[in-house]
Formats: C-alpha cells, sequence, structure tokens
C-alpha cells in the first residue's frame, strides 16, 4: 500500500515534460495492474504538502500574509513584481498533465481491469485533475482547461485563456465523477484515497467558488456576481458535507489534531499526512519553539476570540483588565515575566490552546516553554503553542528537519464549518444546522451554542460590509478553529471580498500590525517599538513596513516568459500597467 508521505518525486515544470509518459513502461500490462496503478497515483501524494518535508516549511503556520499574524519578517502580498517564471503555474500543469496521462491510459489499455477498480482509479485522476485546474483558477483567474495529454503543435498552446467560470464548471464534473467512484474508505486507513476524502476535498473547492462567485466585483476580480452559479457550488458543499458529518465525530481534544504522533486513531480526521521519526519530518514545532523570533498572533486576532459568556469584550460578564502575574521561571532568572493565563482563562478554549500563557518578547521577554528549551520571542508576544508536543523528546522538537507529528489535511471541523458557511450564503440554515456543525465546536472550546438569530453587534461586522450577523459569527468560528492554518485564513479573504483587509496603512486595520498590551512591563524590559500600549510588530527600529491593497492582488500576475511563448494568453488586470512601466 502507498502511504501520504512516501518518498518525494521530482518532476519539471513543463507544460509538455514527457516524464508522466516516459516514467513507466507504456503498456496493457501495466496499466491492467492495479498495484503498478497505484504507484502511479502515488505520485499526487506530493501535492499534500501538509507540515512541509525535511526541513522546509508547510502549509501551517508559516503561511504569515494574513490577519492572523504579524510575521517575524514583514509579509508582504504574496507578489509585487511580475515574475519571469513560476512553478505555480509551470507545474501545475505538469500534474494535470501527469491525470490526464493516467486517465488516457486507463480508457485506452486497461481493458482487462474490473469497471469498479478502473473507474476508482480515474477518479483519482480526475480528482487531481480537477483541484489542480481549481489551484490555477483561484491563482491566475482565466487559464486553459486542459483534458487530454499535449503535442507540441496542439492548439491550446497557442490560445487565449478560457473563462474562469467555464473552467470551474469543468472542474465541478470532474470532482463529481471522483465523489460517486473513488473507493468508500478502508477501516482505519487515513492515508490513502477514499471517497471521503475526495468529498472533503470537493467541499473545500465547492465553498471556496461559490462565495468567490457571489461576492466579486467587476472592478476587482474581472467579473460580476454569478448568484445562479454560486448556489450550484454551494448545494454541492452541502450535499458532500452530509455524509461526512454521519461518520466523524468530533474528538474532544481540540489541540490532538495538530499536535499527535499518529492521526490514525482520530475519530475526526479523514485525511491525513504520515510523518516517521527518522525518516520523513518537517520542521513545524522547531519553528515555535526557537531562539528565532516567532510569528507571532495579532491583536486583531486575539480580540476574535470570545468571552467564556460567548460575548465579545464590550459585552462580556467575565473580568476584562489585562490581569498579568509577574514571575520568574528560575531563580536565577532576572527577567520579570508577564504571564497572561488569567486573560485566558475566560476566553475561548481554543486560545491557551493556540498561543503560550507567558508573552515572549524581544528585550528580557525571552522565554522557553519547557526546561532546556530556547528562550523565545515573538513578533507579537504572543507566541504560538498550537502544534507543539512536550512529550516528544526535545531533539526532536528544537532541531530542524527533526518534527515527527502528523498532519491533518481534511478534517471534519472544516467539514462542519463549510457546511454551516453553505448552508448561510443559501439562506437555508437551521437551528438543527447549527447544532451538528458549528454548536459542537463552540461547545469544545467552552462557548455557549448559538441560534439563526444571534447578533453580537459587533462594530467590526459594520466595517466589513458583512449585514448578516450570523453569517458572521459563522465567519468568526472558522476563523477561531482554523488560526495559522492550511492558509485558509488568505483564501477566505480573497473569496470574501476582503482582501482590503490585509492594507496596513488603513486605520481601520491597525490591529492587525499590533500584538501585546505591554501596559504591565513595569520593569520596561520590552525594547521594541509600541504604538500605544501594545507591540508594534511592523515598526523596527525608525523603519515602518506597510502593505497598501490594490485590486490586483487578488489574482497572481502571469509570468513574463509565459507570455512571451504565447501572447494571446495577456496579462491579468492591474498587472499589465505594472509590466508596461
Amino acid at each position: 500500500m502507498m502511504l501520504l508521505g512516501g518518498a518525494l518525486l521530482s518532476s519539471c515544470t513543463d507544460m509538455l515534460d514527457k516524464e508522466p509518459l516516459d516514467s513507466f513502461t507504456n503498456s496493457p500490462t501495466f496499466w491492467n495492474n492495479p498495484s503498478s496503478v497505484e504507484g502511479y497515483a502515488a505520485t499526487f501524494y506530493n501535492l499534500f504538502t501538509g507540515y512541509g518535508n525535511y526541513g522546509g516549511s508547510g502549509d501551517f503556520y508559516f503561511k504569515t500574509l494574513s490577519d492572523d499574524q504579524a510575521g517575524a519578517s514583514f509579509a508582504n502580498w504574496k507578489y509585487v513584481n511580475i515574475p519571469s517564471d513560476d512553478a505555480n503555474w509551470t507545474s501545475t500543469y505538469t500534474e494535470i498533465r501527469r491525470a490526464n496521462a493516467m486517465i488516457e491510459a486507463l480508457n485506452e489499455m486497461a481493458t482487462e481491469m474490473d469497471e469498479a477498480t478502473k473507474n476508482h482509479w480515474l477518479g483519482v485522476a480526475r480528482l487531481m485533475r480537477g483541484w489542480q485546474h481549481w489551484d490555477l483558477v483561484r491563482k491566475y483567474g482565466d487559464c486553459m482547461w486542459v483534458d487530454h495529454v499535449l503535442d507540441t503543435d496542439d492548439p491550446i498552446l497557442y490560445a487565449a485563456r478560457q473563462d474562469r467560470d467555464e473552467v470551474m464548471d469543468k472542474v465541478l464534473e470532474d470532482l463529481d465523477f471522483a465523489c460517486k467512484n473513488i473507493n468508500e474508505e478502508g477501516t482505519g486507513v487515513k492515508t490513502t484515497w477514499s471517497r471521503n476524502m475526495a468529498r472533503a476535498l470537493t467541499a473545500n473547492v465547492c465553498l471556496w467558488e461559490g462565495t468567490f462567485r457571489k461576492y466579486r466585483t467587476e472592478a476587482e476580480n474581472g467579473k460580476g456576481p454569478d448568484i445562479e452559479g454560486a448556489n450550484r457550488f454551494l448545494n454541492y458543499c452541502v450535499e458532500v458535507c452530509n455524509p461526512l458529518i454521519a461518520n466523524y465525530p468530533l474528538s474532544d481534544n481540540y489541540q490532538a489534531i495538530y499536535n499527535s504522533t499518529s492521526l490514525a486513531n482520530n475519530s475526526e480526521v479523514i485525511f491525513c499526512k504520515e510523518y516517521v521519526k527518522d525518516q520523513l519530518d518537517h520542521s513545524l514545532i522547531d519553528y515555535t519553539c526557537t531562539s528565532t523570533q516567532i510569528s507571532g498572533m495579532t491583536k486583531d486576532a486575539f480580540d476574535s476570540y470570545l468571552f467564556l459568556d460567548g460575548q465579545l469584550k464590550s459585552n462580556t460578564s467575565y473580568d476584562t483588565s489585562n490581569d498579568v502575574a509577574v514571575f520568574k521561571y528560575s531563580p536565577n532568572d532576572n527577567a520579570d515575566h508577564l504571564n497572561i493565563q488569567h486573560m485566558l482563562a475566560v476566553r475561548d478554549k481554543r486560545l491557551s490552546q493556540t498561543i503560550d500563557s507567558v508573552l515572549c518578547y524581544t528585550g528580557e521577554g525571552g522565554w522557553p516553554r519547557t526546561k532546556g528549551d530556547n528562550a523565545m520571542t515573538s513578533s507579537t508576544g504572543y507566541s504560538v503553542c498550537k502544534y507543539d508536543n512536550v512529550t516528544i523528546e526535545r531533539a526532536y522538537r528544537n532541531q530542524t528537519g527533526t518534527n515527527y507529528t502528523w498532519a491533518p489535511l481534511y478534517w471534519v471541523s472544516v467539514v462542519y464549518l463549510n457546511y454551516a458557511e453553505a448552508k448561510a450564503e443559501l439562506g437555508t440554515i437551521t437551528k438543527s444546522d447549527l447544532d451538528m456543525t458549528i454548536n459542537k465546536l463552540k461547545n469544545r472550546a467552552g462557548l455557549p451554542s448559538i441560534t439563526t438569530s444571534v447578533n453580537l453587534n459587533d462594530p467590526k461586522m459594520a466595517d466589513a460590509g458583512v449585514t448578516d450577523p450570523l453569517l458572521w459569527e459563522i465567519r468568526r468560528e472558522r476563523r477561531c478553529e482554523l488560526m495559522f492554518d492550511n492558509d485558509f485564513r488568505y483564501w477566505d479573504l480573497i473569496r470574501w471580498h476582503m482582501l482590503d483587509k490585509l492594507d496596513t496603512t488603513n486605520p481601520k486595520n491597525i490591529d492587525i500590525t499590533l500584538g501585546a498590551d505591554m501596559s504591565n512591563d513595569i520593569d520596561g524590559t520590552y525594547d521594541g517599538t509600541l504604538n500605544g500600549a501594545f507591540i508594534d510588530a511592523y515598526t523596527i527600529g525608525d523603519s515602518r513596513f506597510d502593505r497598501t491593497y490594490e485590486s490586483k492582488h487578488y489574482l497572481y500576475p502571469i509570468p513574463s516568459n509565459e507570455i512571451n511563448l504565447n501572447e494571446k494568453l495577456g496579462q491579468n488586470p492591474g498587472w499589465k500597467e505594472e509590466e508596461e512601466k
């Protein structure tokens, strides 16, 4: 059996790369052997980055372009200039070619394979083809839909890009086939292809596409809203979520999803990446308990967590004072450290499982999470503990490329969030829907349940242009549940048409640049820059770092060398003007 997290295989970045066809014996013998096909399909596992590989950065925590984190180094837009080449474009088409090669070979040569097995592997290939096209669409907008292996004289190579809506309609066809034909999950198998894995992946894609079509504007995204199309994707999201909700019970330990040495028996995990001690490792833990400054949680993110009575700070019955305890972590410690345990004790329980109970800041505020760890500092004072597992041997926690906790890829709390948001967007959500999704997450976090009439009178809702209080609270729940996970937040802001929230020059967004309240730093040991009482993460010395919103950042620029090869591709809005400067 091929497991996710196996040997990494390299691939070229050329749309005409022959490697997917030439790396095996291209014969009916190969394609009629399920084990051979499984080995070919295993290469797709490399697309699921998880926590990273062999010391490289992964999809969790490291993605600092959001309002949840202020990076230890300033995180600008994903692109500032037009690149000449870009693997986001070319490598994705290589994977599409790989999928098409598999589809063509199965259809033409797997004549002796039984229909169910053949359709399973066709489903895997179409799942990957659809998923990769979606990745192109969300990054570049219009692109070429490729459903066959290209030759050098193929007209597609010299054609204009296709409308992104047409491409996504074809993506949905691929995903639907996968959800109906990939085998049901075997008992206890969470690292291989399954129908439920396909459903979870499809739910993510359909929620993204449905909301993107609903909220996009012609001025900023090139096309106006498409409510009919949006509803089609949102309804399909609901459809594929239903069997997942029924079959994956929520576990009682929020943090265990992120810091376990095995997820094989975790009830809410649908698909995960297995890491193996001393064989396949990552560096996520090391980057969150290191002497190198940690990318910390912003004040904006901290304030998004509700108090245990389910209220905002302005309405809660709990003590809202910034009560901190000053303590020393050893007799020889010369610094007074600030313990924020009181502040965490009255908030959503996920907060205390996401950041440390001690502020970690430059000056004399470095603090080790466990005895023998390096003294940590955070760009905002709030250091990230969510992914750490202090029971693991220290050498396997704080050394680069030695961490071996498993990474969740698709899990049921995300399904709950997808389902509830899709139903809210469709206007069909009920109290029963909330009880089987959002309220389960809230109750695990120590928060009271909500009803469809919830309204916390959050002033930030109006600032964001949202008019539905229930939808706003579902979005809040998504943010807190998935804090620092999988680059969700950045792509959520894209699909909600809220990318301007990352503009650090807008006074309404000031809290995304700030960190912890240092008014209790009685000895004045913090030696960075403050904005009022709060750590200013993006002012270093005399230099201020800022991101200014421009609508062009909704889409990546088309690499210039691709346009040189085919001028009909054209450039994305806003970037064309940059190209002409």
